[in-house]
């Protein structure tokens, strides 16, 4: 296969995947993935934009800070059909049962809802809300807006350097394709950085203290993900990796809320 149809479809099985933004389907092969995490954080440049758009949109008709807010806060649920925020409720589910880590990793795959991913996710809602009522400017949401984009980056990198929790699952087939011997998962790994280092620069042009303070609240998180992950279930899965990914973006809009 060459080098741009592997491009290609990693693309594609990527946005298939991990949004519901209708592209064509490609087979579920080994080969199809392990490209496939160089183009997930393009999904976060679609509802960055989409974000900023809705921001100008909304302006322009005169809609009140409520119904910009709330607006803004379903579109990335819309864009991913809630898979990551599906994560960060069954990990909240687990994280509170106190239980050991191989009864974790069962309430992980429970389909049921406990009380405890209700409870965090009406207050990860309610903080989210808040938080979009106090950005004003453009210049806000547009560090958010990259936001979506560095936390998938973070996520991206994660699946190549951390290890594993299951031998099976969404995230084990991402992450042992991209660290196939014949892979290029050191290119992998260094693009993402580039991104994340790219999505820094922009932050600090857009503005200095924010482009700080929402950068350092994304790697905070990445850490304390890395930590979690490895203490509590022995490695990351995807619904951890979706638990990262709502509050690195939940800590990044709080952030612009309190410096913007």
């Amino acid at each position: 296969m060459s080098l741009l149809k592997s491009m290609q479809k990693a693309f594609l099985t990527a946005f298939s995947t991990y949004s519901r933004i209708p592209v064509p389907r490609v087979e579920w092969e080994e080969e199809n993935r392990k490209y496939a995490l160089l183009f997930f954080p393009l999904i976060g440049a679609v509802i960055g934009g989409l974000l900023c758009g809705w921001r100008q949109l909304s302006e322009f008709f005169g809609f009140g800070i409520f119904m910009k807010s709330a607006v803004a806060l379903c579109i990335p649920v819309f864009i991913t059909g809630g898979i990551h925020l599906d994560g960060f409720i069954d990990t909240m589910d687990a994280l509170s049962s106190c239980q050991p880590r191989e009864k974790k990793l069962e309430i992980l795959k429970d389909p049921h809802t406990g009380a405890f991913a209700v409870i965090g996710c009406v207050i990860y809602f309610i903080l989210y809300f808040g938080a979009l009522t106090e950005l004003k400017s453009l210049k806000a949401y547009a560090l958010i807006s990259i936001g979506f984009v560095l936390s998938r980056a973070f996520s991206g990198l994660a699946l190549v350097l951390f290890p594993s929790a299951k031998k099976s699952g969404l995230l084990y087939a991402f992450s042992s394709a991209s660290r196939r011997e014949d892979s290029p998962r050191k290119i992998t790994g260094v693009v993402l950085v580039i991104l994340i280092l790219l999505c820094e620069s922009l932050m600090l042009y857009v503005d200095v203290t924010g482009g700080i303070v929402l950068f350092s609240a994304a790697m905070l998180v990445f850490l304390y993900y890395r930590r979690m992950a490895r203490r509590q279930f022995g490695g990351i899965t995807g619904d951890l990796a979706g638990f990262f990914l709502q509050v690195c973006e939940l800590a990044m809009v709080i952030g612009a809320a309190v410096v913007m």
